[in-house]
């Protein structure tokens, strides 16, 4: 998804559709592969980054002096900031092109939105080469920094970019010497790009993108969205129950009991530490086991014998003991 093409078959693609009552049984295969892949829930998170996303985006359509505002999604690993940063950019990118829908025969259509990982030890040079591979954006080993992202920013500009979406940007250091001029290279593309850029990363108020005067002024500009662990109950609502329900309404098993999974919620709770990823991966995994093993239910005893990830499994641990 890291490439124009990429992304467009990645945001035109049809999601996988859960189960319906009026349709018929579908094979192992077909249930396999459809929790392999399952469907998006939606969290707080992904609601607020949602709507934080469009407001910001008409907030800034028409200012031309400065950057314009931002957002930054942060949160532990495993707690879905990048499923989060997808879900919003493939929403925006479908509402631009059914609003705006390219003229037959157009050589080159409008491209809504840019997704881009910052590369490990990114320099400035490195950095932007990825937002030239993006939309293929020719370069030489020739070109200058200053001349790949003049090329970048009129491209970018020329073909309608609207929300560009920068993943993993925890691995920017602003503490070492091309850290720092990467993250300069962002700030200069946020003021000549028209365009709303959202960025995500591990933790983020606790790394060095947020000390120094470069830490300053992307506090000063950007929105900070946690995408941390659901909490078990939150006033009169409990977030954590609701999402378990979401996930069981949405299975494809044969035999399982509704209502099964959030009378498990205090379990599954401590066992995945009210991170999303872990939560989904436990149970789309335990839902796999049953359809591989016949048994096509899921219950508390198949849970435990999933092995998660490390971090779960050490939260889960000491309880276990």
């Amino acid at each position: 998804m890291t490439t124009w093409r990429g992304w467009q078959r990645f945001a035109t693609t049809d999601p996988p559709a859960p189960p319906q009552p009026d349709e018929a049984p579908r094979s192992v295969e077909e249930r396999l592969a459809y929790h392999s892949a399952f469907v998006t829930i939606r969290t707080p998170a992904i609601s607020e980054l949602a709507t934080q996303t469009r407001t910001l985006m008409l907030l800034g359509r028409h200012q031309e002096v400065t950057a314009r505002p931002s957002l930054i999604v942060t949160g532990p690993a495993a707690a879905g900031k990048t499923t989060a940063l997808l879900h919003v950019g493939r929403a925006c990118h479908l509402a631009h092109t059914h609003k705006n829908p390219p003229p037959p025969g157009t050589a080159h259509p409008t491209v809504p939105v840019a997704y881009v990982l910052v590369p490990p030890g990114a320099s400035a040079k490195t950095l932007i080469a990825e937002f030239a591979r993006y939309l293929g954006v020719p370069t030489t080993t020739r070109m200058t920094q200053t001349q790949i992202t003049d090329a970048v920013c009129h491209t970018y500009t020329a073909v309608g970019i609207q929300l560009v979406l920068i993943d993993e940007i925890h691995r920017l250091n602003p503490r070492t010497t091309t850290g720092a001029q990467a993250a300069d290279l962002i700030k200069d593309l946020t003021e000549r790009l028209p365009a709303t850029f959202v960025y995500a990363g591990i933790n983020l108020p606790d790394t060095p993108l947020f000390t120094g005067t470069r830490g300053a002024q992307l506090a000063a500009r950007a929105c900070l969205i946690d995408c941390g662990p659901l909490p078990a109950r939150h006033g009169s609502r409990e977030p954590f129950r609701d999402v378990i329900t979401d996930i069981e309404n949405n299975l494809d098993l044969h035999h399982h009991t509704p209502g099964t999974l959030p009378r498990h919620t205090p379990y599954l709770h401590q066992r995945t530490a009210g991170r999303i990823g872990s939560l989904t991966r436990l149970i789309r995994q335990a839902a796999i086991t049953a359809i591989s093993d016949g048994t096509e239910r899921i219950t508390k005893k198949s849970l435990d014998a999933i092995r998660l990830d490390h971090l779960a499994e050490q939260h889960h641990r000491p309880r276990r003991r």
